[in-house]
Formats: structure tokens, C-alpha cells, sequence
């Protein structure tokens, strides 16, 4: 299961995409994006992931997500609904455009940010605040320009005061997500998840970045405080993560579809990054997949 890159190209005389996203189980893949993402499930149940937030949800269920942080909602294949969708959600999308740096620094907007600062872990909405926010966000779509504008950072305030807010990624995986340092770190990031799966061409990817192999190594290791190989076995491993959700998969095939050609060397590096062995993370989450 690759992770896929979305990017939103919002239209240019708007600052926000809305729309009602339904799924048919086919469409649901593991992704990221370059937008902030708020979304409210108005149909089917399922398990979300989020980072490494494994959990149950349902109609009702407000998620605000930060920028290039991996998740997927996958809906039960054995629920019907008479629509015939199995999953139904209205989805906000937007960019630090709409909340830029010096914004965010005055003291009127401190509830802003923090929210914004809380959505890179990605949160549930839940309680009061869901009910106010939800109520906004979903009139959005029938407002002007100017109006839709200020409802949005009166929401974004509401979710920064909440104390009820259920954050989703642990600190664990914060301290080791990507966070491009560069435009030649984003190609190589991106060249890696798309390629994971396959035997790494160094010679192709330091050609993407115009450097030598070497060179190319050294770069990275300074950028990124570990090797380029480090790096590319932590994000075979969270594919690894995702595939143990699926009962049917055995453990090899989770090792061969996540890039490892050896057995004793994926168990090796799911426990170096994950601290348990493959079979173990799987128990773990018995009672999600």
C-alpha cells in the first residue's frame, strides 16, 4: 500500500475547497496532501487511520488533519446502505495560505493558532465543540466570499479554546515525520515513497536532484539526521503498519509488499523503528483489523 501524494490547486478566486466526498471502497487509498483538511463523516462506519491512529468510526465524527500527515478512511465492506455508498463525508480544504505566519502572531488570533499547531497530529472534534463547529462548516458552501471567510477563522477559534479535543497521532510519530527541509529533500521524500516497493536507483534519484551519489547521501543525512536508507526502511515500515490491518495477509507477504526482500531483515527493522516485532504490532490492533 503506497502513500499517496494529493496535492489541492484550489480555484483562484477562492481560498477553500468544499465538497461532499463519497466512496465506493475502491477510491479509499493511504494518502497525504499539502492542505489542512477538516472533514465530518455524514455516512458509513469503518476504521480510520491517521499517522498511527488505528480507530472506529461513525456518522458524526468531525476530523481536523494538518498538512502532510497520512491517513485513510476504510469503510465496512459488509454494511449496505440503501444510498449505496459505503462511506459519505463533506470535506473543508485549505492551505497556510488562509492562515499565514504574521496572522497568527497577533494576540487575537492565539486560539487560531493553536489550533493550527494541534491539527499537525491531527484531532477529533467531539463534545460542544463539535456541535458548533460542525453547524458552521457545513454552512460554508452557501456563503459569500467575505462571510465564509470570517465563519472560517471564528471555527478555526472555537476548535484553539476547546480543551475536549482528542489528538490522534502520538508524539512518538511526530518526532519522525517528514517535514521537508528542502525542494531537493521533497523530491527525494517523494521519489521514495513512490519507489519504496522496488530496488532504489541511487544513481536515478541523485540525478533528480543534480548531485552525485555521494554527495546525495551526505545531503540527506545532514538535512535529515539519518541516512538516506534509514529513512527509506521507516517508510517501508509504515507501509508494513497498514498492511497488518488485513487478517488475510500473511507475514511475509506484509514483508515482500512492503519493499523487504528478507524476512529476518523486515522483523530486524519493524522492531528497531516500531520497538516490537511485526506479529506483535498486529496483536496489538487485533481488535481494529
Amino acid at each position: 500500500m503506497k502513500v499517496r501524494y494529493e496535492e489541492v490547486i484550489l480555484k483562484e478566486d477562492e481560498s477553500f475547497q468544499i465538497g461532499v466526498f463519497q466512496d465506493n471502497l475502491s477510491k479509499s487509498s493511504w494518502h497525504y496532501h499539502n492542505s489542512y483538511e477538516i472533514s465530518f463523516i455524514t455516512e458509513g462506519t469503518g476504521k480510520r487511520i491517521v499517522a498511527d491512529s488505528m480507530v472506529e468510526f461513525h456518522p458524526g465524527d468531525l476530523i481536523f488533519i494538518g498538512g502532510h500527515l497520512p491517513h485513510v478512511w476504510i469503510a465496512d465492506k459488509e454494511l449496505h446502505h440503501p444510498s449505496g455508498r459505503t462511506l459519505e463525508m463533506v470535506s473543508l480544504h485549505f492551505t497556510a495560505d488562509v492562515i499565514p505566519e504574521p496572522i497568527l502572531e497577533l494576540p487575537e488570533f492565539r486560539f487560531v493558532a493553536q489550533a493550527v499547531e494541534l491539527a499537525q497530529r491531527g484531532m477529533q472534534i467531539v463534545g460542544d465543540t463539535l456541535n458548533a463547529v460542525s453547524e458552521i462548516m457545513l454552512q460554508l458552501p452557501y456563503q459569500e466570499s467575505f462571510e465564509r471567510m470570517m465563519n472560517f477563522y471564528s471555527m478555526m477559534n472555537i476548535i484553539g479554546r476547546s480543551d475536549s479535543n482528542i489528538l490522534l497521532a502520538s508524539d512518538d510519530y511526530l518526532k519522525t515525520r517528514f517535514q521537508p527541509a528542502s525542494k531537493r529533500i521533497a523530491i527525494i521524500h517523494d521519489y521514495l515513497m513512490n519507489h519504496f516497493q522496488d530496488e532504489i536507483d541511487l544513481k536515478k534519484l541523485a540525478d533528480l536532484v543534480n548531485m552525485a551519489e555521494g554527495s546525495l547521501c551526505r545531503y540527506f543525512k545532514s538535512k535529515m539526521k539519518m541516512t538516506l536508507f534509514e529513512y527509506l526502511n521507516q517508510i517501508k515500515v509504515e507501509s508494513a503498519c497498514k498492511l497488518l490491518m488485513n487478517r488475510d495477509l500473511g507475514i511475509i507477504d506484509v514483508s515482500l509488499d512492503s519493499g523487504f526482500n528478507n524476512l529476518s531483515h523486515f522483523n530486524k527493522q519493524f522492531k528497531k523503528v516500531k520497538g516490537m516485532t511485526p506479529s506483535a504490532y498486529r496483536k496489538q490492533f487485533r481488535e481494529l483489523v
